[in-house]
């Protein structure tokens, strides 16, 4: 990092941390005696020890006029490696949360481990800890080359992934300690929500910044995907975290929506968050790594662009559909299910676009496990979708809703899809990164893709059973009239699939430290690629990638 920054720019890095410890010293003086206090303490030390690492390094040599000629790839390996580090984190926390489900008692300390804690650190973990730096590394990747432009400056990259990895650790150590809004999704607090928007104003000003600068006329459709995923996910995350904190030194503080608005916006942003960070922005990654990796051109490039606007419109009506049977009006439940069942045909376009771009490339899928990796994630996210649209239906809805059934699904998307590009591009990534010839072990990626497949597999198919039964279970009367089984009962009969569940995860979590190693090694002790492609901003030669099909 700091071998790539001018003398100017150095210092303002440093001017920015102390800012940034500043602003810590600021709440930790405020919360002295609220757990405010602690993120504060925690700001302003990685603020400091920041200033530091780059004072240590301050009077190194001016780097050469020869970086403006390549892309600037450093945040991209740092953000890959911190996915990683994420990923094994999430995995492990999450696998945890799976077996107190069937063992209470799993436990540590006071409160801290309990199971309503660890699941928010769980989830963060992944989605945004893991997913959100793989959305970050490959965007900065696959903007520079399809735009044939390199990111406007050294600094505002490497702030977005510092100053987002620091919100990730706000929020997984808020939900230690008990900070919460409490929502469905539990977002952390207050102050570490406004620290977000900073960064993510940066992030989108990149994108901006760039793509006014490129050398491409074309906007490869890769970047209306992201593009999206940031805009979009900016907007929800002010929106349903507006709120005011009932002093400024502490971390508390209270929604300005209630009741069933709140729910609704609650929703609102949910299912966008699925739609926007979980779908759009992943999209990007699988429209350009996909036919990278298998060597075609896309498929149907006006598909592409039909799809991305049928998403974009379609999702933003359909997160009502999580309050079918409430107070919720329902006209507004109607008009979410509707166009829940309309986004099957621009999520079927996706996946299969990507389906068919694999046409006259299936000998490479056989052969290629980072390329299976992709085709699987494209057939979980036509599953996916597909289900959800399913579910979204107020009859059947009426059987899965708070259900594990409910869980499977998401989990099918999370695991089937979501992750799985995320392997494949990494994959594809990380030897164009660091130079290399391929991964250190193609049985590591290939023993990683069966662990994670049959990890998948054994978690969803565990919560479909238990989900149907459960809704079944929940719904049956006696010739009395009263419910035939307890809740309890319910519960007893679930704890097979709880067990298929926790062990389904752990063949995932297997995987995902199957992959941290190999990543590990190939950076490590890889053996060096003779050339690498792709490394400048020169006229594009028949990239793949940017070259449709029609």
């Amino acid at each position: 990092m700091i071998a790539h920054l001018t003398r100017s720019e150095r210092q303002g890095a440093i001017l920015i941390s102390i800012l940034v410890a500043l602003f810590g010293l600021t709440l930790g003086l405020l919360g002295r005696n609220d757990p405010l206090g602690i993120h504060g303490a925690l700001v302003f030390i990685c603020a400091v020890a920041l200033v530091f690492r780059i004072g240590h390094d301050y009077h190194a040599p001016e780097p050469s006029d020869d970086r403006l000629a390549h892309y600037y790839d450093d945040p991209t390996r740092a953000g890959v490696v911190l996915a990683m580090i994420w990923a094994v984190v999430g995995f492990a926390v999450g696998d945890w949360a799976a077996w107190q489900l069937v063992y209470p008692d799993l436990t540590f300390g006071e409160g801290w481990s309990s199971f309503g804690r660890i699941r928010p650190v769980h989830t963060t973990a992944v989605i945004f800890g893991f997913g959100g730096n793989g959305l970050i590394a490959t965007s900065f990747y696959v903007l520079q080359r399809t735009s044939r432009a390199r990111l406007p400056d050294q600094l505002s990259p490497w702030f977005v992934l510092l100053g987002y990895n620091l919100f990730c650790v706000l929020a997984v150590t808020g939900y230690m300690m008990g900070i919460t809004q409490s929502k469905e999704y539990a977002e952390p607090e207050w102050y570490v929500d406004l620290w977000l928007v900073v960064v993510w104003v940066v992030y989108f000003l990149i994108y901006l910044r760039t793509l006014a600068r490129r050398k491409e006329p074309h906007i490869y459709v890769a970047n209306w995907y992201y593009m999206a995923f940031i805009l979009v996910v900016a907007m929800l995350h002010i929106v349903n975290n507006l709120a005011v904190p009932i002093s400024f030194g502490s971390a508390k503080s209270y929604s300005l929506f209630s009741g069933v608005q709140d729910a609704m916006t609650e929703w609102w942003y949910g299912h966008n968050a699925v739609a926007f960070l979980l779908t759009a922005g992943f999209l990007g990654m699988m429209y350009y790594f996909l036919p990278m990796r298998a060597g075609r051109p896309i498929f149907s490039y006006r598909m592409s662009i039909i799809s991305f606007w049928g998403i974009t419109f379609f999702y933003m009506w359909a997160g009502s559909h999580h309050l079918h049977y409430t107070a919720l009006p329902q006209w507004v439940q109607t008009l979410g299910m509707t166009f829940s069942l309309m986004l099957l045909i621009p999520s079927w376009a996706s996946a299969g676009n990507a389906l068919m771009t694999l046409n006259g490339a299936w000998h490479k899928v056989r052969d290629d496990a980072t390329l299976r990796f992709m085709m699987v994630a494209a057939v979980f996210y036509g599953l996916t979708t597909f289900e959800g649209s399913f579910m979204a239906i107020r009859s059947v809805n009426s059987l899965s809703h708070y259900t594990d059934w409910t869980i499977g699904h998401v989990h099918a998307g999370a695991l089937g899809w979501v992750a799985m590009i995320t392997f494949g591009s990494i994959y594809s990534l990380v030897p164009w990164l660091w130079k290399r010839d391929g991964m250190y072990s193609a049985r590591l990626v290939e023993a990683h893709f069966w662990f994670a497949l049959a990890g998948t597999v054994v978690y969803v198919f565990a919560m479909w059973n238990s989900g149907i039964i459960q809704g079944l279970m929940w719904r049956t009367y006696n010739e009395s009239g009263t419910l035939a089984y307890s809740f309890l009962d319910s519960l007893i009969a679930m704890r097979p699939y709880y067990i298929a569940r926790a062990a389904g995860g752990l063949l995932f979590l297997i995987g995902g430290c199957i992959g941290a190693y190999n990543l590990w090694k190939t950076i490590a002790v890889g053996k060096p690629a003779v050339a690498v492609a792709g490394d400048a901003p020169a006229p594009r030669t028949g990239g793949l990638a940017a070259q449709p099909a029609e």
